[in-house]
């Protein structure tokens, strides 16, 4: 059997812009306990990084701390309500599907390696009605590791039956790069994303400001690949 050639994507900050979403159930949950609402533009670059570590961004804000028990309670209700919400806002990015059409017809696969629970990706995937794209949606909860630990990557690619030698991962953030270099693939970067280290200063191996430039970014790494 012939494995695909494959694109990983990372979900929040590189495929969906879900920051308004993330942001509006932070806050929901920081002016229920006492605290001031996180804005809009400083809230963004503490996504990334899973749930529980945007409520602890979020309680430092205002100079809190708390323990592992209110932390866990936090977190539940934070999923409790964004589950409820996660489609109010969120938008795939612009460009995403012309770029997800071109590079379908050209015979890639994709798949989602994000940190966020898989269940909640898929829920969002769903509201969106974008699941059908991908050949595997893989959270930080898949395989009980979550990036920059390799293996979670790897798992993505095989579990979509694509071939690890002939994929690309595309993300936003340290953890993608991260990642993507641990596994050893080339790794896209997107301007557009959440990070609080400027994408550019992690090196990927391309960088695009929109996804109208990600045909032409994968066409040049893959023939790179192929030529290596």
């Amino acid at each position: 059997m012939t494995l695909s050639r494959i694109i990983v994507f990372d979900l929040d900050g590189t495929l969906v812009d879900t920051a308004p979403d993330l942001v509006n159930a932070l806050n929901y949950i920081l002016v229920r306990e006492g605290m001031p609402a996180v804005p809009m533009a400083a809230a963004r670059n503490m996504i990334g990084a899973g749930v529980r570590k945007l409520i602890e961004r979020g309680l430092e804000v205002d100079g809190r701390n708390a323990s592992v028990a209110d932390i866990n309670r936090l977190t539940n209700d934070f999923i409790e309500y964004y589950s409820a919400h996660i489609a109010d806002e969120s938008r795939p990015f612009e460009g995403l599907e012309t770029a997800l059409d071109t590079l379908a017809a050209q015979g890639y696969r994709f798949a989602v390696c994000t940190n966020k629970l898989e269940w909640l990706s898929k829920l969002l995937l769903d509201r969106l009605d974008m699941t059908s794209r991908f050949a595997a949606i893989c959270g930080g909860d898949t395989f009980g590791v979550s990036k920059p630990d390799p293996v979670i990557l790897r798992q993505t690619v095989a579990r979509a039956g694509a071939d690890l030698n002939q994929a690309i991962m595309v993300g936003d953030a340290g953890p993608d790069v991260g990642v993507a270099r641990r596994a050893g693939i080339p790794v896209i970067g997107v301007e557009f994303g959440y990070t609080d280290v400027p994408i550019a200063e992690l090196n990927p191996d391309r960088l695009i400001g929109h996804y109208s430039e990600l045909p032409a970014a994968v066409a040049s790494l893959m023939e790179n690949r192929q030529s290596a």
